[in-house]
């Protein structure tokens, strides 16, 4: 996802800080780095793994419903190992 943001005052200011004080390289690194703590203290997505899994399976199916395209057999997929 591509997102262009402008900060201005103090979330700016706050920023500008953190690249100054080397706790992130980049303003970018920080807002980043605030996502995760954001979640950290949440709890918002609880296993990472799990959701980035889920996420890709979700893209795939939505791809294959676009080109018509189905699931094969466990039977055919596993015929090209044996």
């Amino acid at each position: 996802m591509r997102t262009t943001l402008e900060f201005v005052g103090f979330p700016e200011r706050i920023l500008q800080k953190v690249v100054e004080l080397g706790i992130a390289r980049s303003k970018t690194d920080a807002l980043r780095m605030g996502i995760f703590s954001l979640n950290k203290e949440f709890g918002l997505i609880k296993n990472a793994e799990e959701e980035m899994v889920m996420r890709k399976l979700l893209e795939e199916e939505t791809a294959m419903r676009k080109t018509g395209t189905k699931y094969i057999s466990e039977k055919k997929a596993l015929s090209k190992y044996r």
